[in-house]
């Protein structure tokens, strides 16, 4: 049995597929993910005024909008219908950290439409802030969480990347 064989999105002969999930029962899933944007403290004393808007609330709505969309991102991901979406931005000290929920009751999990939220809302926040600063770092976009589905819960273990 080859490597590829083992993984879900690759069929027996090692080519790329999408999973079928119709014999699987549908079950409350949700999934947390998060994003950090590192931002020099000029750029964020800068926020309030960005001379194209508000940041943070573009880069929520964008992540929300992301998280709706992500099978049209994601080759293999399954058209969901999320019962909720909501994406959290705040401002920490070096930069602004962004939370992101998602939840379905369907067959298969939501983990990357949180983690597909995450990454647009930041780099919404990358777009909005660029022309102040050309050193922004996206880092830590990671899932924290997952509920439902076969493969049970997780949580992130505190302080382990």
């Amino acid at each position: 049995m080859n490597k590829a064989s083992k993984l879900s999105h690759f069929d027996e002969s090692g080519h790329a597929r999408m999973v079928d999930v119709s014999g699987k029962e549908a079950t409350l899933r949700t999934a947390t993910a998060s994003a950090f944007v590192e931002l020099s403290d000029a750029v964020l004393a800068a926020l309030p005024n960005n001379p194209k808007g508000d940041p943070l609330t573009v880069a929520q709505i964008a992540g929300i909008q992301a998280a709706k969309r992500t099978s049209d991102l994601i080759p293999m991901c399954h058209p969901l219908p999320l019962s909720h979406v909501d994406v959290r931005v705040e401002i920490v000290a070096g930069g602004v950290r962004i939370t992101s929920k998602a939840a379905t009751t369907g067959p298969t999990g939501v983990e990357m439409e949180a983690l597909t939220a995450a990454a647009v809302a930041a780099l919404t926040v990358y777009d909005m802030t660029k022309a102040l600063e050309k050193g922004i770092v996206i880092r830590e976009i990671r899932l924290e969480s997952k509920t439902g589905g076969k493969s049970g819960t997780f949580f992130r273990v505190p302080n382990r990347v």
